[in-house]
């Protein structure tokens, strides 16, 4: 049974930072990622990393955004710098399983800021 499993979420101030983390289990991942979903607005994608470690960011997120991932522990993570209220969304984790190319997702941390 697939599972992805986030934390990291929270409250912080404009400027701050946080980190998320998302561990995934029950299989084999190629692409993980994460997106976001604002109040009201489609969900987003943030950044996505291979399991070479390539990496893809939207534009508003480069450079204050940096996705890493630990393939020996199928965890990925997203740091994030330099966060606006507008950033305020529930980030969701996303793995491509290797061979079926199936998408999971996991179940969302909120992850509000303040001004």
């Amino acid at each position: 049974q697939v599972r992805l499993v986030e934390s990291g979420g929270g409250l912080v101030q404009a400027g701050g930072s946080l980190r998320l983390s998302c561990a995934a289990s029950g299989s084999i991942f190629n692409a993980m990622g994460w997106y976001r979903q604002a109040p009201g607005k489609q969900r987003e994608l943030v950044a996505t990393i291979t399991s070479g470690g390539s990496t893809n960011y939207a534009d508003s997120m480069k450079g204050r955004f940096t996705i890493s991932r630990d393939n020996a522990k199928n965890t990925v993570y997203l740091q994030m710098n330099s966060l606006k209220p507008e950033d305020t969304a529930v980030y969701y984790c996303n793995a491509e399983e290797w061979g079926t190319k199936y998408n999971y997702w996991g179940q969302g941390t909120q992850v509000t800021v303040s001004s």
